[in-house]
């Protein structure tokens, strides 16, 4: 990949959709991760006004240093950035007091972490049609083609996804090249959705550079869509038993959250 180009390429389009939209310039929700913290240097790229957003809630120490670090970082590079932090622990609390809380321990969970990623979409909106920004997004490639991992009408609710075509190793590639703090780069991937330091690969399963594997894998071969002759043309395949469970796991996600992937149906 030629980073430079790709920036420079990302940067240009940004630019190009804000003109013609005739907003402003934009907002990002700053997690402490790379994703956001990448997205947020690009949106800022352009000159336009950027607006970036941290919104804790009940969030691990180690996010809110990072993502501090990173604004500190961005505003020190650009005059044009602003920025606000909306703490959003004491409203969450408030409306899951009010919650039924009757099923498993383990949907409740989930069920939280969806809710802090659409209150904190609700929030971005706020402040993007207060101030005449677009909403940002911060999903890669992966994440929002490969295994629909984030939260439909919260992480996924956006107004433009300039990194969404970039894999994790690419992501990694673009933040080296643009001087992305090294606290953020050698941090591990995490979603930041339940008040713990978990990372990604402890919930999914499997490393980025496993994931990116298994997404090329099934581009290259079709192994149809029914979980039994998945599995019936999978064990004819010369691989190791790490990459076939890689497989099963991309190949469950992506199922499981195809309803995220493509276009809400109609009747």
């Amino acid at each position: 990949m030629n980073t430079q180009a790709v920036i420079q390429y990302i940067v240009s389009w940004l630019d190009k959709y804000a003109r013609e939209s005739q907003t402003h310039g934009f907002i990002v929700g700053i997690s402490g991760g790379i994703d956001s913290a990448i997205t947020s240097a690009l949106c800022a790229m352009t000159e336009r006004p950027t607006l970036v957003l941290s919104m804790p809630i009940h969030q691990h120490p180690s996010h809110l240093s990072r993502a501090n670090e990173h604004i500190q970082w961005l505003r020190r590079k650009y005059a044009h950035v602003t920025e606000e932090t909306v703490d959003l622990t004491l409203p969450f609390d408030t409306w899951t007091s009010v919650l039924s809380k009757k099923p498993t321990i383990n949907t409740v969970e989930f069920s939280e972490a969806n809710l802090r990623a659409r209150m904190r979409m609700a929030t971005l909106y706020y402040y993007a049609t207060l101030h005449g920004l677009l909403v940002a997004g911060t999903g890669n490639k992966v994440e929002d083609f490969g295994i629909g991992f984030f939260t439909k009408y919260g992480d996924g609710g956006v107004d433009i996804s300039p990194i969404a075509d970039l894999t994790k190793t690419e992501v990694y590639a673009v933040a080296a090249e643009l001087g992305i703090v090294n606290s953020i780069r050698e941090a591990s991937p995490s979603d930041g959705l339940f008040g713990d330091a978990r990372s990604d690969e402890d919930q999914i399963g499997a490393s980025y550079p496993e994931l990116e594997w298994a997404m090329e894998f099934m581009e290259r071969f079709d192994l149809g869509d029914d979980p039994i002759e998945f599995n019936r043309q999978l064990d004819m395949l010369p691989l190791t038993a790490r990459q076939k469970e890689v497989a099963g796991i991309y190949f469950r996600m992506n199922r499981r959250n195809r309803h995220k992937m493509i276009p809400i149906p109609v009747c």
